[in-house]
């Protein structure tokens, strides 16, 4: 009862003064299942890019955080190629930071801020983290392929929704080298921090 009406509160809110850069709407008309798209901001690899993001309401939501995922590939530090957010927001105490009196619409908006600021001292990628503290201009130049080739508004308006492309699609052993070396890290886990509670 508690989540029904709070979340139709947030919906509105959300729907009537998003944050800027960020859209938000129901998938299916289900309050559940959400779906959110952030801009990539000006000055930062993923400008121009447009992100989708899958929210998902638990039952238990204020209580307990939304669970929330990148849809769109990105190249990222925090964000692996499941796009699974390593974000302490996102996470309940004592790991993380959650408390009820957050909302979707404060989630969004830091995962907007972690895009234009990576924490590479808190990695889901650890070959990334690395490329960011130590080459930064190799992972500026990787990021903005990544965001050219998967979140460009040109390529996205030419394709059907039956092309888009989601984020576990990016690691097939068929792509890059890039690709190929997150998908490699993912399954060793090796020099890889635990972020996630799951």
């Amino acid at each position: 009862m508690q989540r029904t009406s709070r979340l139709k509160r947030e919906l509105h809110l959300l729907t009537t003064e998003p944050p800027p850069g960020i859209m938000f709407w129901q998938n299916k008309n289900r309050m559940d299942d959400l779906r959110a798209q952030i801009l990539g901001g000006a000055n930062t690899p993923y400008d121009k890019g447009v992100f989708n993001l899958e929210v998902v309401v638990p039952e238990r939501y204020p209580f307990e955080p939304p669970k929330i995922r990148f849809l769109t590939p990105i190249y990222h530090p925090n964000i692996d190629s499941a796009g699974r957010i390593c974000l302490d927001v996102l996470r309940l105490p004592p790991k993380g930071a959650w408390r009820p009196s957050l909302n979707i619409s404060t989630l969004l908006t830091s995962i907007q801020l972690l895009m234009s600021e990576p924490n590479p001292d808190d990695p889901l990628m650890a070959d990334i983290s690395s490329e960011y503290k130590y080459n930064k201009e190799v992972f500026i130049r990787n990021a903005k392929q990544w965001t050219e080739k998967y979140a460009s508004q040109q390529k996205r308006a030419s394709k059907t929704p039956d092309e888009e492309v989601t984020q576990s699609e990016a690691s097939t052993p068929k792509e890059s080298a890039i690709s190929q070396k997150r998908k490699a890290n993912d399954i060793s886990r090796k020099g890889k921090k635990p972020c996630l509670d799951s």
